[in-house]
C-alpha cells in the first residue's frame, strides 16, 4: 500500500458507521453486541485519524428514521449503550483533548441522553487534539427544514438568503465542509446524512462491516482520496 501524503491528508471525514447488526448476526450475537463493537472501533477510528493529522470526524450514530422504524427494544438499547459509552469510552477520548459536539434533534431524545449531551456541552478542552461530531436523531433533511425556518422567523428580506446565511443555522456552522465520506456495510447511498455539507465530499463506499473498520481501512480510504482529482464543478 502506497504511503500517504501528509501535505493531502483530508482535514474533515465523515462516516457512516452501517454493518453492526449484520456483523452480529454473522457472528451468532445479539443485535447489540454489534453495536457495543462499532463503539469501539469508534474510539480506534477517531485515535487513527488523529495520529493521521486529520481535525475533524462526523459520524453518523442513529438517525431520525432509526429511531422511528427501528424496533423499539433496540432503539432503547442503543440509548443504554450511548448512556454506558459515555462513561466508559466518550469520557476518557475528551481527557486525551477529543472535543465532541453533537448534532441533530436533542429534544427528542430521552432524558438521561440529553443529561449526556448538556454534559459534553458543558465540557471544556484545553488542548484540542481533534473535533468528534456524533449525528444523533439526526436526519439531512430535517437539518435543512430547521435552517430555512429559523432564517425566516427573522424576517430576512429573501434577497439576502444565501449559501453562507444557510451555513449559520445547521448544526455544522463554522466547521469546514467533509473532503471524504466514508461509508462501511457494503451500501453506496447517504441515508439522509450531511446532504448540504458533502456536495462535493468524495464518497469511499467499502464492503468492510463498521466494526471490523480499523486504522489500515481508514489509511486506505484516505490513499484513495488522495488519488482523486477534486475540480469541484471546474
Amino acid at each position: 500500500m502506497p504511503k500517504s501524503d501528509k501535505e493531502n491528508i483530508p482535514s474533515h471525514i465523515a462516516i457512516i458507521m452501517d454493518g453492526n447488526r449484520r456483523w452480529a448476526r454473522f457472528h451468532d450475537l445479539p443485535d447489540i453486541k454489534g453495536h457495543e463493537k462499532g463503539a469501539e472501533t469508534l474510539e480506534k477510528v477517531v485515535e487513527a485519524a488523529e495520529k493521521l493529522g486529520v481535525k475533524t470526524v462526523t459520524v453518523y450514530a442513529l438517525s431520525t428514521e432509526n429511531i422511528q422504524e427501528r424496533a423499539k427494544r433496540e432503539v432503547l438499547g442503543l440509548f443504554n449503550l450511548i448512556r454506558k459509552g459515555y462513561t466508559s469510552k466518550l469520557k476518557k477520548m475528551i481527557q486525551k483533548g477529543v472535543s465532541v459536539t453533537i448534532l441533530g434533534e436533542i429534544e427528542g431524545l430521552p432524558l438521561t441522553v440529553k443529561k449526556i449531551v448538556n454534559q459534553i456541552k458543558k465540557t471544556y478542552i484545553k488542548n484540542e487534539s481533534i473535533k468528534l461530531n456524533i449525528a444523533l436523531n439526526y436526519g439531512g433533511k430535517k437539518e435543512l427544514v430547521k435552517a430555512l425556518k429559523e432564517i425566516v422567523k427573522t424576517g430576512i428580506d429573501i434577497k439576502r438568503i444565501n449559501e453562507q446565511l444557510i451555513e449559520k443555522h445547521l448544526y455544522t456552522n463554522g466547521q469546514p465542509d467533509p473532503e471524504l465520506l466514508i461509508r462501511t456495510g457494503g451500501r453506496s447511498r447517504l441515508s439522509n446524512f450531511l446532504l448540504w455539507q458533502t456536495a462535493y465530499s468524495e464518497f469511499y463506499f467499502t464492503t468492510v462491516l463498521w466494526p471490523d473498520f480499523d486504522k489500515k481501512e481508514l489509511k486506505k480510504a484516505i490513499d484513495w482520496y488522495q488519488a482523486q482529482k477534486r475540480n469541484f464543478g471546474k
